[in-house]
């Protein structure tokens, strides 16, 4: 009986996280597997349904759990096509793209057989010395003749680790449709505070723009690319460089109200929020207010400001999606064109599994803002779509 109920309730159990918020940072990591791997973890839990069906009561009950894992693990993909009917009319009116693209941003072949970008390979560069080391960055070129536009990728972490490395797969689906991509490495708390990564990012974009015509890139057409704590990163860059280069910013989740934040601190046993904030800006809001006031994108955000790209999982228990809620709402009020993207069933690092459908949406929606940025003139007004 309990070789039946056992694996079968491991199943359910771990199907939960496809629905409830994971209670600790190792069930968290799982649950990104679960969301964007839940298609086929749905095949396992129905196909371990069909030989545990018995007579015996503990057959019929442990089938039953198996079936309810299937179904329970369906439901991104459900609710992802159900968000992929909406966005394209939505990304047009936003950003005033002509022409809506024929292709969905979730295709279910592609949930099975992925994505097949051209290769591309990325170049290693020193960008800078900073505190005894050296500062590095992976360049992709974009696969055309002709200048690429650049995409300024800025890596998650909590401001203290991470990597570049992270999500190789976007770098590359990036190059492959025509854009190069710099992924940065920059200095980490809490040895280097903020503002060090800000300035990391706008040294390397220095450097790039000094080797333009020696890596084929269009330094006057960048956009800003950042995850998580990359995000605010990227944001703040953007809202306070006053470059009219920087034509667009992109923000995966990333924190945009750091005096909420503090305020409203997520879960410890998946994120210690106060300790992040302390090693990132020196303590709390009470103690640093112009740390806080400085590097909140939600205080810094202008009308003169670039259109802005949000993506956020409704069930994030790192970064709330509040934060992409009241920063798009401040964007609208100042006319800045802008696109809060919410993904109802994704936890934080969505776009971690490409093939996923969080991992399509977000980039189908990246290639269509870019291509709006850089082949359309700025929209006069602002329209605010909320997925």
């Amino acid at each position: 009986m309990l070789l039946r109920l056992l694996p079968a309730a491991v199943l359910f159990l771990t199907a939960l996280l496809a629905v409830v918020r994971a209670p600790t940072h190792l069930l968290w990591e799982v649950a990104v597997g679960v969301t964007e791997w839940g298609h086929a973890f749905a095949l396992i839990c129905f196909a371990a349904a069909l030989p545990l069906w018995s007579n015996a009561w503990s057959g019929r009950l442990s089938a039953g759990l198996c079936a309810m894992a299937g179904i329970l693990t369906l439901t991104p993909v459900i609710r992802g096509l159900q968000l992929s009917r909406d966005l394209p009319v939505v990304i047009d009116k936003t950003f005033a793209i002509t022409g809506t693209r024929r292709d969905s941003p979730l295709s279910i072949v592609r949930l099975f057989r992925g994505f097949s970008p051209p290769p591309v390979n990325s170049r290693l560069l020193t960008y800078a010395a900073a505190d005894g080391s050296n500062l590095s960055l992976d360049f992709y070129p974009g696969a055309s003749s002709a200048a690429s536009p650049l995409i300024v990728v800025i890596h998650g972490g909590s401001w203290n680790s991470g990597d570049n490395k992270d999500f190789i797969p976007m770098d590359q689906f990036l190059a492959g449709h025509g854009f190069a991509v710099a992924d940065v490495l920059y200095r980490l708390a809490p040895r280097s505070p903020f503002p060090a990564p800000s300035i990391d990012t706008r040294t390397a974009i220095d450097f790039l723009r000094k080797r333009a015509h020696e890596l084929n890139i269009d330094t006057d057409r960048i956009v800003l690319l950042g995850r998580s704590a990359g995000g605010q990163i990227a944001l703040h860059v953007a809202y306070t460089s006053n470059d009219p280069s920087i034509r667009g910013v992109i923000s995966f989740y990333g924190p945009a109200d750091l005096y909420w934040g503090w305020d409203h601190p997520g879960n410890p046993r998946v994120i210690d929020t106060r300790l992040v904030l302390t090693n990132y800006l020196g303590g709390g809001p009470s103690e640093f207010p112009a740390n806080y006031a400085a590097a909140s994108p939600l205080q810094l955000a202008t009308s003169s400001s670039p259109p802005t790209l949000l993506l956020y999982g409704e069930r994030d228990e790192l970064v709330s999606p509040y934060h992409g809620v009241v920063l798009s709402r401040r964007l609208t009020e100042l006319g800045v064109p802008n696109l809060n993207v919410r993904l109802p069933w994704a936890t934080h690092g969505f776009d971690y599994i490409l093939r996923g459908p969080g991992g399509q949406i977000s980039a189908w929606t990246v290639e269509s803002f870019l291509h709006a940025i850089f082949t359309n003139a700025r929209p006069e007004s602002s329209q605010r779509g909320s997925q």
